[in-house]
């Protein structure tokens, strides 16, 4: 089964497309800079629609302090993939790995010289889309329950085009997460990198954030209540 996987995933990885390319636009200015694209959007969002069911500071500051956690799950992981790159791998001065440079001791370093550097390339790209979608997937499920009509006209418009714009990012990180499922990495970097995604949402989102110290779950109104305010 292994050795069925890894000849499919070396087959697709021979596949040139746009989208195999890793200087694709929407890799190079969305995917790469793409944790700074969910907070630029969810932030706002976070605010405006988390206000609709309470303006308290600590209410509300809980509830940002979620995206805080986000970004350190992102911080620590990435910054794991990179380090046991560096420690599993080596500086070749050609991309046939015949000739060692041994003085150069990491990524960073060994490319910023013109050389390739071959190390245990966990996939960042299937983290992050995987993690980034999850997160704002989570975090938009409020709006089911917002009342709009008590917000004014602007934060009312500002909070739908936010809305919009998160589901439309949703699709785009589902869409490159594909594109590097078929055409980057081989297959246990990627299942690595997704199993690390999908358990560190488990255990914020279906763990931590029930119980009282922690920063919560998204308010969502009662049943009732949403028919009391229909």
């Amino acid at each position: 089964m292994s050795d069925w996987l890894t000849e499919n995933s070396i087959y697709y990885n021979t596949i040139t497309t746009y989208f195999s390319s890793s200087r694709n636009l929407l890799n190079v200015y969305f995917v790469k800079v793409s944790w700074g694209w969910t907070l630029l959007l969810l932030t706002p969002f976070v605010l405006l629609s988390n206000s609709s069911f309470s303006r308290s500071a600590s209410f509300l500051g809980r509830r940002l302090l979620s995206l805080a956690v986000a970004t350190a799950v992102w911080y620590v992981c990435t910054e794991t993939f990179f380090y046991i790159e560096d420690v599993t791998g080596s500086c070749f001065e050609t991309s046939s790995r015949e000739v060692v440079n041994s003085e150069l001791t990491t990524k960073v370093a060994c490319r910023r010289a013109g050389f390739h550097w071959w190390g245990y390339d966990i996939s960042g790209h299937s983290f992050i889309l995987c993690y980034s979608a999850l997160f704002i997937v989570e975090e938009i499920a409020p709006m089911a329950s917002v009342k709009t009509a008590g917000l004014s006209p602007l934060p009312r418009l500002v909070l739908n085009l936010l809305y919009v714009a998160l589901n439309v990012m949703v699709t785009l990180w589902v869409w490159m997460f594909a594109c590097t499922s078929v055409y980057f990495h081989d297959v246990f970097q990627k299942w690595l990198g997704t199993t690390c995604a999908l358990l560190a949402w488990f255990l914020t989102y279906r763990v931590w954030y029930l119980n009282p110290l922690s920063p919560g779950l998204p308010p969502q109104r009662h049943p009732k209540e949403k028919k009391q305010h229909a």
